[in-house]
């Protein structure tokens, strides 16, 4: 192949330029995103039962639907939150690469089976099935210049105009509206009720009655006389359409003549459709939207689409509505990217210097440099064609093959040089004698290097996603690489290249010639030291052996860990005030909040959702969405981890709120903050009060561990309860049915939903609610009347009375079973992997019938840690079978993979000295190294093969072939160290997930160039000398000849190499 191309230059030009075109034609098709799609692809089902208890709600409803869930197909996991607002929340998870849509069919069949035993609130209300992540893409909020619009009237107007819209974005998977649009109120004053002997429930019928829609028909329609000439359509006003239309519905015509209506009796306003939400942008009242992506939707793609359309719509906007975008989460995506193609650039500005400290020719060092962008763009043409984005792990994938893209176009320039140098031929005939000598190594190294990463593609779950993108980028920049080191790298060769005379090798003056002196000087030194190394191979092996036991000690000693937590350029914050909190008291802590963070440096924007918080809904909880100032505006005092522990610090004090301010975890839809998360389930039927004493002993003893901090239900807490105690045989003696009582109360606390009306081309709610006076206090329940069967009212006091008690504002389901949430995070010192670990003892002390279990972040991180040491044991064992096949031999490949461990060794070390923990980046570096370590030896090991082939003695042939490969080994490793040099230094977005690559990388690349050279001839000469018998008799001819010493004429090396 390679003489093909040196004969056909332009061919291989053509071939290097086709693949060129392909690659540039493919980016713009490429969808960009920080992380692949990684979490379980996941489908949210919501509904309300206003005014239901969550114990109630959770029987009743959600119950019903998770025993459907349990069966779904593909399903991994659901998890339920039922909450005082009567709110139901189900998000269900499913396994990697299941069809959504198809699964979401399967789950709306499923809930529809138990349609008809759910309350017929529920089905009023609806129930939405959404197709949505759980993570905030962005907020949207609207805001009125000159304050002449409420946040009703902005919600509606948000309602109207927008929301729909949004919502019809490709890759939006749910908008929820943070406020509330316009619905008709009815405030009903009891006492008035009382007095004109009518109850709520004669309010409801009458709405119902009178505000109905007519299908009236039509005068003249047919069938018809033959004579008729005129058909009309007859229209009856049925529904009624404002406030004082509704005042006039007749509640009672009395015999006299008189009339009691709405009007006498109740409030009517066009007022909010509920009141469980607010909004408020930098301090002041707004209307907000928040945006989930779909599960399969590209973040940035989306956020643009969402942009662009919210700069389209404000174009209709009256000149006092503005809109804003306080919240988004996509800035980092574009930083991140941006920041790894400037690592990608310096990369490339790094090893071309390096090679031309080395080559010290510009021509020379221009051919490996070709290779680079040919290699990359013919990488990105394989992603596109797999499916795969440009995202930070493909392309820390092309970073980390910078430097091995540049080593075989530098194996073949530099043996060329050589043979050029050494016996003075011409271009042409150098390059074709220099690709005879080595195209077996770099179809060796090539197998080797793509072998390591082809394991990585075949694991499951979503940790093997990421293993997948770092596999297909690999593997194809280094199919590339091989392939120009085959065809364009050698014509290059033959073209580019001028002769050199015999014995005109390397400068010999200058800046190079002291460079050459000093490389020439090393390298004398080191064949001296391999040569008293070959003498001492028994010695060296125990050595090895020890250092060996070292790494094992090392490698489990090092702390686990998933990804690691970068500056997002976001954060959130939850305000929870006490249980009992009214809505003001809440908005209080919010305001102190707000206060503190406006005076704070690096805040740009803060959203606050009232009502709303990851931990649940309720009127004492909030949460705010912080988005920072740009990295450039922001120092090391102002990093996203310094602010959030600041807000911590100083908020500590606050009274009557608990403010807990969290980072994102690395990657969305795999919790809300960066910390654990764990599920207590009550799986022995034990009950309510046991499960939650059960939580508070396992988070006691969480705070109480030296290894765990800020250990925390991750919920709403207990809250004051008011039971109304209902004597029933009073009740019935009184002629009231239960349904009377259960109609009554829920109209005038939870409020009921009567009808529709329209207003302004939009049909919107009627609901009725007693009015806000009468609904203060406990006592104001038993004045509530109820008509019995004679139609006399009855006031609730006559057969009920009112107990306080202390319940739940929340339940939690898990996977079927009732559940706590509980989060926390490791001490400093500790990792992700040592919280796991001591949550699960601690979890196990616990009394028989608690089990738990592991979800989002801290379940992949269990998975990748079991996942990494076969992993790594896998890729070993491709490697091994690779070059067993290629060399037929099952001697060399062992002195190959005796090398690995010395890469490993300089890793862990690495990661070590910076604290990084045992995570998948590290993993990724360990598989590269892999890699990298067998290649280097491949360099030593096949020309000292080839050495004896033509009669040297082994330990000869091993010190030529030290020697011929010193320059090399040490120019390709030189150029992959500084190729991860930028990772290892980087800063701004995305630093920590840069430095975690590329500190093992570089660590491990160093000791394989250091210790790889000292060490591979040694393994090489030992394992030839155990299983090669040839070595052996040579061993024993020689030893009587040198005087023990191991040099002397060159034997022939029969089966040498079949060993």
């Amino acid at each position: 192949m390679p003489s093909f191309f040196i004969d056909r230059p332009i061919f291989a030009w053509v071939v290097a330029l086709f693949i060129c075109l392909i690659g540039a034609i493919s980016i713009p098709f490429l969808a960009v995103a920080q992380y692949p799609i990684i979490a379980p692809p996941s489908i949210s089902v919501s509904t309300s039962y206003p005014g239901a208890s969550p114990e109630n709600l959770y029987n009743s409803v959600t119950r019903l639907i998770e025993e459907e869930l349990n069966g779904a197909n593909g399903i991994l996991s659901f998890e339920s939150t039922s909450d005082s607002l009567g709110q139901v929340e189900i998000t269900a998870f499913f396994q990697p690469g299941t069809d959504v849509e198809m699964a979401s069919v399967d789950v709306q069949n499923r809930i529809k089976r138990i349609e008809s035993r759910l309350p017929r609130a529920v089905l009023q209300q609806g129930i939405l099935i959404e197709e949505a992540s759980s993570a905030v893409l962005q907020i949207i909020t609207l805001t009125s210049t000159d304050g002449s619009m409420d946040e009703v009237a902005l919600g509606d107007f948000m309602v109207r105009n927008v929301l729909g819209e949004i919502r019809r974005i490709p890759g939006v998977g749910r908008a929820t509206l943070y406020s509330t649009e316009q619905s008709l109120r009815i405030w009903i004053d009891p006492e008035k009720l009382v007095g004109f002997n009518l109850t709520a429930d004669d309010v409801t019928k009458a709405i119902n009655a009178q505000n109905a829609q007519v299908a009236s028909g039509s005068v003249g329609a047919e069938p018809s006389n033959k004579d008729q000439k005129v058909s009309a359509l007859v229209l009856v006003k049925g529904q009624l359409g404002s406030p004082d239309e509704f005042g006039g519905i007749v509640l009672r015509a009395n015999p006299d003549g008189s009339t009691v209506r709405l009007r006498d009796v109740a409030r009517i306003e066009i007022g909010g459709m509920g009141y469980q939400f607010t909004t408020r942008l930098n301090g002041k009242p707004a209307a907000g939207l928040s945006v989930l992506m779909s599960p399969t939707g590209n973040a940035l793609a989306t956020a643009s689409a969402v942009e662009a359309k919210m700069k389209e719509l404000s174009k209709f906007f009256p000149a006092n509505i503005q809109y804003e975008i306080p919240y988004n989460i996509t800035p980092v995506v574009k930083a991140s990217i941006e920041k790894v193609v400037h690592t990608l650039i310096e990369a490339v500005v790094l090893v071309f210097l390096v090679m031309f400290l080395f080559l010290q020719n510009f021509r020379y060092t221009i051919i490996p440099t070709i290779v680079v962008p040919v290699a990359l763009l013919g990488t990105c043409a394989t992603l596109l064609a797999f499916g795969y984005s440009i995202n930070m792990l493909t392309m820390f994938g092309m970073v980390l093959a910078i430097g091995i893209l540049v080593d075989d176009a530098i194996v073949v320039v530099e043996n060329v040089e050589r043979i050029m140098a050494e016996e003075g031929l011409p271009p042409k005939e150098a390059t074709r004698k220099a690709m005879s000598q080595i195209t077996g190594a770099i179809v060796g190294i090539t197998t080797v290097l793509a072998a390591v990463f082809v394991p990585m593609a075949f694991f499951p779950g979503s940790v093997g996603i990421i293993y997948r993108q770092f596999s297909v980028t690999m593997v194809a920049a280094i199919g590339f690489s091989a392939l120009m080191a085959l065809s364009l790298t050698p014509a290059l060769c033959a073209t580019l290249l001028k002769p050199v005379k015999a014995g005109h090798g390397h400068a010999r003056r200058g800046f190079f010639g002291l460079f050459n002196s000093m490389l020439d000087r090393t390298r004398v030194r080191y064949t001296r030291t391999v040569g008293w190394s070959l003498k001492r191979t028994g010695r060296l092996m125990i050595v090895y052996a020890i250092l060996l036991i070292g790494l094992g000690w090392a490698f489990v000693r090092m702390p686990a860990g998933f990804l690691p937590v970068d500056d997002q350029g976001f954060i959130t914050t939850d305000v929870q005030t006490p249980a009992d909190s009214s809505f003001a008291r809440t908005e209080a802590a919010v305001k102190a909040v707000e206060d503190y963070l406006a005076k704070r440096d690096g805040i740009k924007d803060v959203t606050f959702l009232t009502g709303f918080s990851f931990l649940g809904q309720g009127m004492n909880t909030a949460q705010a969405f912080i988005t920072l100032k740009d990295w450039s505006e922001r120092g090391k005092t102002d990093s996203a981890a310094a602010i959030v522990n600041d807000i911590n610090k100083q908020m500590e004090g606050l009274r009557d709120a608990r403010i807990s301010a969290l980072q994102p975890p690395p990657i969305d839809n795999l919790g809300n903050s960066s910390g654990f998360s764990f599920r207590l389930q009550d799986r022995g039927q034990k009950g309510y009060v046991a499960l939650r004493d059960a939580a508070t002993k396992l988070v006691n003893d969480a705070n109480a561990s030296p290894v765990l901090q800020k250990v925390y239900v991750e919920g709403l807490p207990e809250a004051p309860v008011v039971n109304l105690m209902i004597d029933r045989e009073k009740a019935s003696a009184f002629g009231i049915t239960f349904e009377d009582i259960n109609n009554t109360i829920s109209t005038n606390l939870g409020s009921a939903y009567i009808n529709d009306f329209p207003n302004r081309g939009r049909m919107q709610r009627v609901i009725v609610q007693a009015d806000s006076p009468d609904r203060m206090n406990a006592d104001d329940i038993l004045n509530y009347s109820v008509k019995n069967s004679r139609g006399q009212v009855v006031p609730l006091s006559s057969f009920a009375t009112i107990e306080w008690a202390r319940g739940p504002t929340q339940i939690v389901g898990f996977n079927y079973y009732p559940a706590v949430r509980i989060s926390g995070e490791a001490r400093p010192g500790f990792t992700s992997g040592d919280a796991i670990k001591e949550m699960e003892r601690l979890a196990d002390l616990l009394p028989r019938g608690f089990g738990y279990e592991w979800t989002g972040q801290s379940l992949q991180e269990k998975l990748s840690g079991s996942q990494a040491p076969f992993l790594l044991a896998l890729s070993v064992l491709v490697v091994f079978l690779c070059l067993a096949a290629l060399y037929e031999s099952w001697t060399i490949p062992l002195a190959v993979l005796l090398t690995i461990p010395l890469g490993m060794v300089g890793a862990v070390i690495a990661s070590t000295l910076r604290d990084l923990p045992n995570g998948v980046y590290f993993t990724v570096g360990l598989v590269t190294i892999i890699g990298l370590a067998a290649k280097d030896a491949i360099l030593i090991i096949e020309f000292a093969k080839d050495l004896r082939a033509e009669g040297k003695s082994l330990i000869a042939a091993t010190l030529e072939a030290c020697q011929l490969r010193f320059r090399p080994i040490v120019m390709t490793g030189l150029a992959f160290v500084c190729g991860v040099l930028p990772m290892v230094v980087a800063s701004g977005a995305g630093a920590q997930s840069q430095q975690a690559l590329g500190t093992g990388v570089m660590g491990g690349m160093i000791a394989v160039v250091i210790l790889a050279l000292l060490m591979v001839p040694v393994f090489f000469v030992f394992v030839q000398r155990l299983f090669s018998r040839a070595a052996r008799e040579e061993e024993r001819a020689l030893a009587p000849a040198n005087g023990g010493e191991m040099h002397g004429p060159p034997a022939p090396a029969q089966g040498s190499a079949a060993g």
